[in-house]
């Protein structure tokens, strides 16, 4: 346990009590590892614990900081999701940032359970973005890689088939990558698309009981195929997304979004930082916020590089490109 320092005369000590019901490992980690970060994240204030009491001395506001952090770690706890050093951080971050949602209730959210994993948000973001999909029809999801864009829509997408909120649920994306020219691909029709949608089955087996999947896509339950094969469909009581929207042209976002048929919900995800799209074709994810922001029922959810769920390095890297970039544009042209 860390030690008090004794250098506050005039400043109070504030103790916080743990119910004794309360494992202090579960909430300190192992080795004190969650304590540790607790300390990192607030150097000016001193953080002593003695049995199941926590002694909190420092400036008021970063105790009384320390002592929300406490009670929200709780209550995680309580909800029966363990704790980890990133969800410490990110309990921080949004004790800071003073937002109107609860650290708690962002970690504890429960999208959809399989095998016994539970998969849920772990950002404010993220959580604004699943909350979002319940209450709009067409959500955009935008941002850089491994913010759990498509991961999270695809987690409502099968919690919505579970409760049978919708029929079916249609996956695709965009095969520009071969410049959706498929005929000059090596291979059957199923070996030539399967590269384009590979992340898509991936995350569903994260989701859905493997050995189902073949007979959900047979009966037509599940769908997943390029963008390409939804042209002149109407697509009712379905749960449809689109992945990796940043490589549509304007008018393949048109097309897509006018597939939209009664009782369906619709997720477009991408991130327009990373456009493949051959020189000169616009973006369809770059102009359709400028079309569509005043419709009630259109909701654009952004996430950032602080909502990468990845490993942290991940976040990093990402914020690291952004500033190259951004000096990239300012820097002398040739």
């Amino acid at each position: 346990m860390t030690d008090a320092h004794t250098d506050h005369p005039h400043v109070p000590q504030h103790t916080v009590v743990v119910p004794p019901d309360v494992a202090m490992v579960t909430l300190l980690g192992p080795r004190d590892e969650l304590l540790r970060t607790m300390e990192r994240q607030f150097p000016r204030v001193d953080i002593h614990v003695r049995g199941n009491e926590f002694h909190i001395t420092g400036p008021s506001a970063e105790v009384a900081l320390v002592e929300r952090l406490v009670d929200e770690l709780l209550d995680v706890l309580e909800g029966g999701q363990p704790l980890n050093r990133d969800a410490v951080e990110r309990s921080i971050q949004m004790l800071r940032a003073q937002t109107s949602e609860r650290p708690a209730d962002v970690l504890t959210m429960n999208i959809v359970s399989s095998r016994g994993r539970t998969i849920r948000p772990k950002t404010l973001n993220q959580k604004r973005y699943v909350d979002a999909i319940d209450e709009h029809t067409i959500v955009f999801g935008i941002g850089p890689a491994g913010t759990g864009k498509t991961y999270l829509a695809m987690a409502k997408a099968v919690a919505a088939l579970q409760a049978k909120r919708v029929n079916r649920i249609i996956l695709t994306r965009p095969a520009v990558e071969a410049g959706e020219r498929l005929g000059f691909l090596p291979g059957s029709l199923n070996d030539k698309i399967d590269p384009y949608l590979r992340p898509l089955y991936d995350a569903l087996h994260d989701m859905v009981d493997p050995d189902s999947i073949p007979r959900l896509m047979a009966a037509g339950t599940i769908e997943v195929a390029p963008l390409a094969y939804m042209r002149g469909r109407s697509l009712n009581d379905s749960f449809i997304i689109l992945d990796e929207a940043q490589n549509t042209s304007a008018e393949q976002m048109k097309m897509f979004l006018t597939r939209l048929g009664f009782g369906s919900t619709m997720v477009v995800t991408g991130d327009v930082t990373q456009v493949d799209l051959p020189g000169g074709t616009q973006s369809g994810l770059r102009v359709v916020r400028d079309i569509l922001h005043e419709l009630e029922d259109v909701h654009f959810a952004e996430l950032t590089a602080s909502d990468v769920v990845r490993h942290r390095l991940v976040g990093e890297i990402v914020d690291a490109y952004g500033r190259w970039d951004e000096k990239q544009r300012k820097g002398p042209r040739r």
